[in-house]
């Protein structure tokens, strides 16, 4: 039986403004723009953050070796180059890079605009078992990769709008079970619930509205929703529809009935 607390639990709603202006990360000289949407302390699921960034021309985010979490990048707008494992890979709007554990990833801009990206940081199970004060058991080890010219990679590349949705299986070892994106045809509506996993959309298009715990709040571009486990919203698109990522990750351990 759930408890009465999560059965009542609404959307986690926030959007990119007033990002923080940080120096240096992962290393790398110069200036990102961030803001974290939702966080691991709001949430059921072993997430560690969905999150906003951005660097302007010529900017760079350090690259660095994922050892206890996995990563996305999706690229929303700009142009610049993925760094994975010493390699780089155009990125531009569309573009996704699954990280896995034990690879080493950054991103340049190499445009003339700023570059902004969706990141979705997960705990890697062994991660998780510790946080909750258990001995790991026994996961795949994917910390090895495949090799591509003579390097080892744990990470894959995808144009999501191309695809439309991805199966991260191949690369994670976590509970991450799907990302896309989707769209509402004007005046269409989508119902989520997050009853054995938990969901976050980001609007990339459009505008519209979702309805969670009695409230209702407005989606426009750059609005995060998040609905940890035992909430849900309603969402309805207006008249120039709704385009929509959206992510999805199980907590098979605390489903709500």
């Amino acid at each position: 039986m759930s408890e009465p607390a999560a059965a009542a639990r609404g959307a986690l709603v926030a959007d990119v403004s007033g990002a923080a202006d940080i120096h240096g990360v992962h290393g790398a000289a110069g200036l990102t723009h961030w803001k974290c949407l939702a966080s691991r302390r709001d949430l059921d699921g072993d997430w560690e953050a969905v999150e906003w960034a951005a660097i302007p021309p010529g900017g760079v985010s350090g690259e660095h070796r994922h050892t206890r979490t996995e990563e996305i990048y999706f690229i929303l707008s700009g142009r610049g180059e993925f760094l994975v494992d010493g390699t780089a890979h155009p990125a531009r709007p569309g573009s996704l890079l699954l990280t896995g554990v034990g690879a080493v990833h950054g991103l340049r801009n190499t445009g003339e605009d700023r570059l902004d990206w969706l990141v979705i940081e997960m705990l890697a199970p062994s991660t998780a078992e510790v946080l909750r004060g258990r001995t790991p058991r026994g996961t795949t080890d994917r910390t090895t990769g495949r090799t591509t010219e003579g390097k080892t990679v744990n990470a894959e590349l995808h144009d999501l709008r191309a695809e439309g949705s991805v199966d991260p299986s191949g690369v994670f070892t976590g509970p991450l079970r799907t990302v896309g994106i989707s769209t509402l045809e004007p005046g269409a509506t989508r119902a989520l619930a997050s009853r054995t996993s938990e969901h976050t959309v980001f609007v990339l298009s459009g505008s519209g509205r979702a309805v969670s715990g009695g409230t209702t709040v407005g989606l426009t571009p750059g609005t995060a929703l998040t609905l940890p486990l035992g909430a849900s919203a309603d969402i309805a698109a207006d008249g120039d529809g709704l385009e929509l990522f959206h992510a999805e990750l199980a907590v098979p351990d605390r489903a709500v009935q």
